[in-house]
């Protein structure tokens, strides 16, 4: 059996009542979703800001493994272009003891003559190819030098690009959680305030 009105008088007040909390549940329900939006957003923030800073903290390490590579690389050139420069100097003292080991078996004088102009001729053209590997270790370092320095700034610069756009990202996040927050607020708050219209109108 249905109760109307007329069997009670108060019905429309139970009504109007369960409408409110009804209205003041939906209310906090949405409270309650835009706080849970909000910690989302927020956590959405924080993992773009951490995995950010985890890969910029491994570029860095492996530019940085990188340009000790490189340095080294050009350390070991170097020394390989210092190496045929030795080479040259003893094969020179070899050729030029050699020359005057047979000069002076022929009798010959070996300071001066032909002899003495071969082997200054001979000193002369291996000098030039020393001067020539020095030049060329001198140019391994540095250009091996200016590229791990390369390197490494090229790997700070993106970096900071990269950690300047997760801030910028995180940021929005904050604002859209926020924004999240008062939407909900402010909805809560309307359906209260329908509820509380209703209400009245009932009663």
């Amino acid at each position: 059996m249905a109760i109307t009105p007329a069997a009670n008088p108060y019905a429309g007040q139970m009504a109007g009542a369960a409408g409110l909390i009804g209205a003041y549940g939906a209310a906090e329900a949405q409270k309650a979703a835009a706080i849970n939006q909000q910690t989302s957003y927020l956590l959405q923030a924080r993992d773009t800001l951490m995995v950010a800073e985890v890969r910029a903290d491994m570029s860095e390490q492996y530019a940085t493994i990188q340009a000790g590579r490189t340095v080294k690389k050009a350390e070991i050139e170097a020394q390989n272009y210092q190496i045929a420069g030795n080479t040259l100097l003893k094969n020179m003292r070899a050729t030029n003891a050699s020359m005057r080991a047979r000069a002076a078996a022929s009798g010959v004088v070996v300071g001066e003559g032909s002899v003495a102009a071969v082997q200054r001729e001979n000193v002369g053209a291996t000098m030039r190819d020393v001067g020539i590997s020095d030049l060329n270790a001198l140019t391994a370092r540095v250009l091996g030098f200016e590229d791990a320095s390369a390197m490494l700034q090229s790997t700070d610069y993106q970096n900071m690009l990269n950690l300047y756009s997760a801030r910028s990202q995180a940021g929005q996040l904050d604002f859209a959680g926020a924004s999240a927050r008062r939407t909900g607020g402010i909805l809560a708050n309307a359906t209260l305030l329908k509820g509380g219209t209703d209400y009245l109108k009932v009663t």
